[in-house]
């Protein structure tokens, strides 16, 4: 991009948090989805302005098609398909508050939004994890006598037996955890909303052993804890239970996941055992039935099982 186009598209005076679009449409989302978000915003704007700009100092109501058409060529041959389109989402998402501003006028605004998202290869991403590696994962919590050993197991039963995101399981509170009735509240989940999920009786009785451990004062269910074993009341990020989960695979000897994928089991898991989709979804908390069916990762042998159970009458002749 030439040096002058770069300059048209610093800002020169910055605008109350108010009238600035990128900081307007941050404003209005989760606490988990706010930092991805701003990390596309400030990448798009580094990218438009050769790394000048972030999300903050780029004049987003002086972007053109030009501009967007480049940034999504760009994105396209740099990332993964659907980290791609969340990127482009975000960028629509700010152009459009430029728009509801008054900051762009209805054409400039119709043709900067106006290109296609990045198409995604439509192979499933991720896996399901089979009982015995979970079982392996488990073990290997279970044979660390350090308290990492106990908190660890009760992430893994928390990731496993509610399904729940990364963001979601650090936002846990104390208050949040219900034994009586194997109950967790999950406060500001994606798009901000709150929803009620449910342990196994095991999960529980897993929670409950690491309580003992970190005690019952107020605070973040899963804490961080120091190499002596103190356990630091304060909020673990979705990076630490990354991490974690890798050692955990990698002294069970299970196969790389991501901590997504128990997500995905947790899903594929429910559906196999005849659960109906449309309370998988709810557990999951998705918006609709059919981005539940995208962590469907049940096999072949499912899909025939099924077909059997259809009734067909029929009396052979007889020869």
């Amino acid at each position: 991009m030439r040096r002058q186009t770069v300059k048209s598209l610093v800002l020169t005076i910055p605008p109350p948090l108010t009238l600035h679009p990128a900081a307007v449409y941050l404003s209005g989302l989760a606490i988990g989805s706010k930092s991805t978000m701003e990390g596309a915003l400030n990448a798009i704007a580094s990218l438009l302005t050769s790394g000048e700009c972030d999300a903050m100092t780029l004049d987003w109501s002086a972007l053109r098609y030009q501009h967007t058409s480049a940034v999504r060529t760009a994105l396209m041959r740099r990332y993964a398909p659907a980290t791609a389109n969340k990127m482009l989402c975000a960028l629509r998402r700010v152009l459009t508050e430029a728009h509801r501003l008054e900051l762009m006028d209805a054409t400039d605004f119709a043709k900067a939004v106006d290109f296609p998202s990045v198409k995604v290869r439509k192979k499933l991403r991720g896996r399901a994890l089979s009982p015995e590696e979970i079982t392996a994962l488990m073990q290997a919590c279970m044979d660390d006598t350090t308290p990492q050993g106990v908190r660890d197991a009760a992430l893994i039963a928390i990731l496993r037996g509610a399904g729940l995101r990364r963001a979601e399981a650090v936002n846990l509170d104390l208050k949040d955890f219900l034994a009586k009735t194997n109950c967790l509240e999950v406060r500001s989940g994606k798009g901000g909303k709150d929803r009620t999920v449910y342990l196994p009786t095991v999960a529980t009785a897993v929670v409950g052993d690491w309580l003992a451990v970190r005690g019952k004062k107020p605070g973040p269910l899963l804490c961080p804890i120091r190499k002596g074993g103190e356990v630091q009341l304060r909020r673990m990020t979705p990076q630490a239970i990354l991490l974690i989960l890798r050692k955990r695979a990698t002294s069970a000897g299970v196969d790389p996941f991501s901590p997504h994928d128990f997500r995905r089991t947790f899903c594929s898991d429910l559906l196999d055992s005849g659960t109906d989709i449309v309370t998988v979804q709810k557990l999951a908390g998705h918006t609709s039935p059919a981005t539940t069916s995208k962590y469907d990762r049940r096999g072949e042998e499912t899909k025939r099982k099924a077909v059997e159970k259809l009734d067909i009458t029929y009396i052979p002749r007889k020869s």
